[in-house]
């Protein structure tokens, strides 16, 4: 059975449920965020980089496709970060003991947040150099 998701073929109580759970929906993803933010330190020295960046972006006039760059590899890391946060809730929710595929589970979670950051420091190193060396 499809799911209607055109809220003109709802009747008016639907639409305005449909609303709601709109609504609903980016109100828990704030609140993850929110959490993220709240518990993981890692996540908001991130998020400082990024807005570093964003600010060195700002200073050095850098172009729209470098901004394409520089947004989406800052964006993943920060994605990596929150999907890493919440294999490791899942982790611990599953298993009290000690096993070692849950130790495998959260090191190659972590590993893929190490990775997506090496590779955003390379894009920003690619796009920054240029205009650093400028200057010196």
């Amino acid at each position: 059975m499809a799911i209607k998701h055109d809220t003109r073929e709802l009747t008016k109580k639907q639409a305005a449920d449909h609303k709601r759970s709109l609504t609903n929906s980016f109100k828990y993803a704030g609140m993850g965020i929110v959490q993220v933010w709240r518990s993981e330190r890692s996540f908001r020295l991130q998020l400082g980089l990024f807005a570093l960046t964003i600010i060195a972006g700002s200073i050095l006039r850098i172009s729209g496709m470098e901004w394409v760059f520089i947004l989406a590899a800052g964006g993943v890391v920060l994605v990596c970060e929150m999907i890493n946060t919440a294999i490791e809730y899942v982790t611990d929710l599953v298993t009290e003991e000690y096993r070692i595929l849950a130790k495998h589970i959260k090191n190659i979670s972590a590993g893929a947040v190490l990775v997506s950051s090496i590779i955003a420091a390379v894009i920003g190193i690619i796009i920054f150099a240029p205009y650093f060396l400028r200057y010196f």
